[in-house]
């Protein structure tokens, strides 16, 4: 998120609904979910398909790759990364209270020698040359308590996400808003990755959009994606994959 000082940060709160929590920022809207009685799975529709930077990397090296978010929400991503995937785990939130709540409502584990959940400011931490070339899954969701925008969305901010990518790497961005432009933000990931390197999703009935931008961009044929799909839903069930290959297609 953008620099904020401490007392400008909004109340963290959460809601229970039936069998699902919620996450909120002192608002209505939703900032990240939880199934109570499976906390590791992700329940989100759109937050499923940030995971589709799976079918884009090799499946037997998961366990050696690392994932990064810069966004906590309701540390679904993070949890999913670390748990199910056991692969090394870095998140950047900059809300302590964000931090925890995640920790005492939404079951994310204690830092290990796999997770580390770093509290901080997204934007320098993706301009800062520590992490370069060392993560192979971005997972970017960053939205402030209004969730009118993203809160970092510039050509200049995707490029150091770019940088952060190993080759393999793949970013996911969430991108959904009540006064964003699409095409604005398509834009600038097209002006920090080149056409040939994005793919989108549909949006989903909630409005989110979910694009991808690869380091490396590679255009598997649709037969290629489905295999890697089955593949992927073999391995973590809970994933629809074979569903995201109907909904995905580069943008040029």
């Amino acid at each position: 998120m953008r620099h904020r000082s401490a007392s400008a940060l909004p109340e963290v709160n959460f809601s229970d609904h039936g069998p699902i929590r919620y996450l909120h920022l002192g608002t209505e809207w939703i900032q990240g979910s939880m199934r109570v009685d499976d906390p590791d799975a992700i329940q989100l529709e759109y937050v499923q398909r940030m995971m589709a930077g799976l079918l884009f990397v090799p499946l037997d090296d998961v366990p050696e790759q690392h994932a990064m978010q810069l966004g906590l929400g309701a540390a679904a991503l993070t949890k999913f990364c670390h748990k199910r995937l056991h692969c090394r785990t870095t998140a950047i939130e900059i809300n302590p209270q964000v931090v925890a709540a995640c920790r005492l409502w939404f079951k994310l584990a204690a830092d290990d020698e796999r997770l580390s959940v770093i509290l901080g400011d997204a934007q320098e931490v993706a301009a800062h040359a520590h992490w370069r070339h060392q993560i192979d899954l971005l997972h970017v969701d960053l939205y402030d308590h209004e969730a009118a925008s993203p809160v970092l969305d510039s050509p200049e901010f995707y490029g150091h996400c770019r940088q952060l990518l190993t080759d393999i790497g793949v970013m996911t961005v969430n991108l959904f808003g009540r006064s964003m432009s699409y095409e604005r933000s398509l834009r600038h990931i097209i002006e920090a990755f080149s056409d040939s390197a994005v793919w989108a999703f549909k949006p989903t009935r909630e409005g989110n959009t979910v694009v991808l931008a690869l380091r490396t961009p590679v255009r598997p044929t649709r037969e290629q994606l489905a295999t890697q799909a089955e593949r992927i839903e073999e391995k973590w069930p809970s994933l629809p994959a074979q569903r995201w290959v109907k909904a995905l297609s580069p943008v040029s």
